[in-house]
């Protein structure tokens, strides 16, 4: 279950409290998606879930404005897990990285990064993504796991 949004002082939107939080897509369809923004943010998260369980990925962590309260995020963060994962069946797209990761926010709506990989700062995504940029404090992510989603991959959740 997500946890209430709360205030943190210096943030300019209600965050979730710290730690990772365990949530389904349809908790975050339910919480997240409520307007048309968010639901087409809402429905590219979904095919990167989709697309990175076919690729035997695990679990994903989600972040960015996306799981605050701003009304209208730009786009949504994720980093994922690539223990186990195929990259014969990894969407090529989840490893571009260029021009601020255009590829990825045109396809899914959002960007990805291996959840080890240095965040530019000597911190790898998963503890990156935990601090609020504004703030400096710490902040919540969610955890999605992928093992425990029904996909119809002929073409949406069931």
């Amino acid at each position: 279950m997500i946890p209430d949004l709360i205030e943190i002082a210096g943030s300019p939107w209600k965050l979730l409290p710290a730690g990772v939080h365990l949530a389904t897509l349809s908790e975050v369809s339910d919480l997240f998606g409520k307007n048309p923004v968010r639901r087409r943010q809402y429905d590219g998260l979904v095919m990167a879930c989709r697309a990175l369980s076919q690729a035997s990925c695990r679990i994903i962590y989600l972040d960015g404005s996306y799981v605050t309260g701003k009304p209208r995020p730009g786009d949504y963060d994720a980093c994922w897990d690539p223990a186990g994962v195929s990259v014969d069946d990894l969407d090529p797209t989840f490893l571009i990285f260029d021009n601020k990761r255009e590829a990825q926010k045109l396809k899914y709506e959002g960007e990805f990064f291996p959840f080890s990989v240095d965040a530019g700062n000597g911190q790898p995504f998963l503890e990156f993504f935990q601090t609020d940029r504004h703030s400096g404090e710490r902040k919540g992510i969610l955890a999605i796991d992928l093992t425990s989603e029904t996909f119809d991959f002929a073409g949406g959740r069931k």
